[in-house]
């Protein structure tokens, strides 16, 4: 029997057709704070303390079957050429058919790309988990432990982006504990940069700083975060616990992200940070009214290219995978502003 070929609660039953086409959104990550630690021997990746907070800014995948004449799964993704081999969720489409034996034929993923690529917002993670969730939905197999774990194989951002959330993500990224859902919304102002930024390289530049913390002081942030959100805080109110390792070295390979953050703190928001590896920057307003305050941000910032973006924080019902034929939710289909 294939890992996760028992039939989920409520699933489409084994005798039965697929649930396609099928659709999911796949929201944008944000961290609030990013402490880096040691590279680990076993499998090269860098130790990390942070907290991954998904938004409404997110890609909109549809998986259905494949036209006619096409051999093998395909995955159609306007304006980002790759091949099915190269598209993350593509290869987590493959890994999901390999570990389940779920057998059926050829699949097209259609990607509607809304998250900027490469640009620290963990979009392509994003689309990989979405991508797992559809073909569980759409199958009937693989329970959310399963998915964790192909997620894990795929990249340090992938498992927390299966269930979207509030999680903290400790190790590589595969070791996670859910936070309560902020007790109040608050509002995100992303300011895109007109550049790319590669992880591993962000990361050889942090290390080349020598940007990276001890173990010890990897653990200690890790308490302080837990308890400065186990209650729902929307942010924590130690400013310092969102510090973001990496910011310094995105900084060193694009000095453009300087100007976003000054945009952003000119625009009121009362934390300003890169988020991720970059050079994407964020603009927090955690007040009551704080998505009135990130969408006047967005309002004095008209004309500004690449267009900024006003965002909520969101959890797994907004990225659920339902029928093309279900209702979409009035406020859950797309980017806020």
């Amino acid at each position: 029997m294939n890992r996760g070929e028992s039939v989920r609660p409520g699933a489409v039953p084994m005798d039965e057709e697929p649930a396609l086409p099928a659709r999911a959104l796949a929201p944008a990550k944000i961290n609030l704070g990013l402490l880096v630690g040691p590279t680990r021997v076993k499998d090269g990746r860098h130790e990390l303390v942070t907290v991954m907070q998904s938004i409404s800014l997110g890609d909109e995948l549809t998986l259905e079957r494949a036209p006619a004449g096409v051999a093998e799964d395909e995955v159609v993704c306007p304006g980002v050429p790759s091949a099915p081999t190269q598209n993350l969720a593509g290869v987590a489409l493959k890994a999901f058919r390999a570990a389940t034996g779920w057998d059926v034929p050829p699949l097209r993923l259609c990607i509607v790309k809304r998250i900027p690529v490469a640009a620290g917002l963990g979009g392509g993670s994003a689309d990989a988990a979405a991508a797992l969730r559809l073909a569980s939905y759409a199958s009937g197999l693989g329970d959310e432990e399963l998915l964790r774990e192909l997620g894990a194989a795929l990249g340090a951002d992938v498992p927390a982006q299966i269930s979207p959330g509030r999680w903290l993500a400790t190790g590589g990224g595969e070791h996670l504990l859910e936070l309560p859902t902020p007790s109040r919304s608050f509002g995100v102002l992303v300011l895109p940069v007109a550049a790319e930024l590669s992880t591993a390289a962000v990361y050889a530049e942090a290390d080349r700083l020598g940007l990276g913390r001890t173990s010890r002081e990897l653990e200690e942030r890790r308490l302080a975060l837990t308890a400065a959100l186990e209650l729902g805080a929307p942010v924590p109110v130690v400013k310092g616990l969102l510090h973001n390792s990496l910011q310094a070295a995105a900084i060193s390979l694009c000095p453009e992200i300087s100007g976003a953050l000054e945009q952003a703190r000119e625009s009121g928001a009362e934390e300003v940070l890169v988020s991720g590896s970059g050079p994407t920057v964020v603009g927090l307003f955690p007040r009551a009214n704080g998505l009135g305050g990130a969408q006047r941000a967005v309002a004095g910032l008209e004309g500004r290219l690449p267009a900024p973006v006003c965002a909520t924080p969101v959890d797994a019902e907004f990225a659920r995978a339902r029928t093309a034929a279900e209702p979409r939710l009035d406020a859950g289909w797309g980017p806020t502003g």
